[in-house]
């Protein structure tokens, strides 16, 4: 698929959930919600889901925004990537 066909998968503004995995410490969850707000301004408590793994070592945590554009995405992602406690993104 070329990156022409992909952005047309998305319409934006759309709904649109993010979720980052880390280990699960006291910190992990305020430091994935701040990274998003950098770039969408405040967050709804109600948008923020969390899910701890079986033997509680990781943490999940899930935050659907309204993305306006499929840089802003990108930008998101790329924070994300770059942040030392995000294991993975999705």
């Amino acid at each position: 698929m070329s990156e022409s066909e992909s952005h047309k998968l998305l319409q934006f503004p759309c709904s649109f959930p993010i979720k980052m995995m880390g280990r699960a410490d006291a910190e992990f969850s305020d430091i994935a919600v701040r990274l998003i707000e950098q770039h969408v301004g405040s967050v709804a408590a109600n948008a923020i889901q969390t899910s701890a793994s079986r033997h509680g070592n990781f943490l999940s945590v899930t935050v659907t925004i309204n993305a306006q554009s499929q840089e802003q995405l990108d930008n998101i992602y790329n924070d994300l990537s770059n942040h030392e406690d995000i294991l993975v993104a999705l």
